[in-house]
């Protein structure tokens, strides 16, 4: 445990030393939250579909825990280009515990982009009408699957890669169908078969789903479905972002 906690730490460490990155991280989120809440809203209502901005910021800060997860990969290559990695692995821990460390720490990271970006979205106009301390602490168990999954994602994908420009092409093929899929920016119901069936299978669907259930009271799926397929697909992920680790040539 003493050395997951290290390793923890020191993921966070890393990250509240940038603030240019803390900075630059709330840009692309900030933006989709004004222009499309905005922008889109009179739409969104005359269509019926109520306050859109209500309906658009649990899509928009699963978007934040989602792009900081997932890119929190990009550290295991630098790490592996500077020879960081190579110290962290011949160290008398086993890689389980260095991979959970890693996880736990990007996913902490992640959880914290989250939090800013809610912040964010109520001093732009989100004000949930549900929201009471045991829905936010629901939500941030949500935040929490996201921020893990996608984690053990972007570890399992760094672990075959040694290019860091492999890296950022991979992550931007993943990331924005994840995204555009997922049902942050528009409603799942009524969609094409096809369509339909993708934002299924995608597992930020049911982020997104959960999220916005916590914190507005609308679900599609319902929080039990949102809630298992979350922990079944995040159990998967850091099991095969483990072995995946475990086999990094030094």
């Amino acid at each position: 445990m003493n050395a997951i906690y290290i390793i923890w730490l020191r993921q966070l460490k890393r990250y509240l030393r940038s603030k240019a990155r803390i900075i630059g991280s709330l840009g692309q989120p900030l933006l989709f939250l004004v222009a499309l809440g905005f922008g889109l809203g009179p739409v969104f209502q005359r269509a019926g579909g109520g306050n859109y901005l209500d309906f658009l910021a649990p899509g928009i800060i699963a978007m934040g825990i989602l792009f900081t997860a997932l890119f929190s990969g990009v550290e295991i290559i630098w790490d592996r280009q500077f020879g960081f990695l190579k110290e962290t692995l011949v160290a008398p821990v086993s890689r389980l515990k260095i991979m959970i460390g890693r996880t736990l720490g990007g996913a902490t990271v992640a959880i914290m982009q989250g939090v800013i970006v809610f912040i964010l979205a109520f001093l732009v106009g989100f004000r949930p009408e549900y929201l009471t301390v045991g829905t936010f602490m629901l939500a941030l168990v949500f935040m929490f699957l996201i921020a893990v999954l996608f984690t053990a994602l972007g570890t399992a994908i760094a672990s075959q890669l040694d290019d860091m420009q492999g890296f950022q092409l991979i992550m931007n093929f993943v990331v924005m169908p994840l995204f555009f899929l997922s049902g942050a920016l528009f409603p799942t119901e009524g969609l094409p078969s096809g369509i339909a069936l993708v934002v299924k299978i995608d597992p930020l669907s049911y982020g997104v789903d959960g999220l916005r259930h916590a914190l507005t009271g609308a679900a599609n799926f319902g929080f039990a479905t949102d809630f298992t397929v979350l922990l079944i697909i995040t159990g998967a992920l850091v099991a095969l972002g483990s072995y995946l680790f475990s086999k990094i040539q030094i």
